[in-house]
């Protein structure tokens, strides 16, 4: 249902955030991930992106790239003044050192 959505409207973030979570959720993580960066792509400060796509990073062994993804969700959450966010991602980031 998502990805037909997403053929008449692209640009949908929620939908392409959805997908993203389905693809995480069902294990298939390279499919996740390239979801996750076109919707940031398009929506740079769609900031639970960044927050899930380094969870899903860090679910597949790939700490390094988690941790930047996190300093990207960072930027993004100052920017929209998402303060919930921001603490959980740096939480995250503490958790990786």
């Amino acid at each position: 249902m998502l990805t037909e959505i997403l053929t008449h409207n692209p640009g949908d973030a929620f939908a392409r955030y959805g997908l993203a979570m389905e693809h995480a959720n069902q294990g298939q993580t390279d499919a996740s991930l390239v979801e996750f960066d076109r919707l940031l792509s398009t929506h740079p400060d769609y900031t639970a992106g960044y927050f899930m796509a380094a969870q899903t990073l860090v679910k597949a062994g790939r700490s390094d790239e988690a941790k930047a993804r996190l300093e990207q969700g960072v930027a993004s959450a100052q920017r929209t003044g998402n303060q919930h966010a921001l603490s959980e991602m740096q939480e995250l980031l503490l958790d990786l050192e």
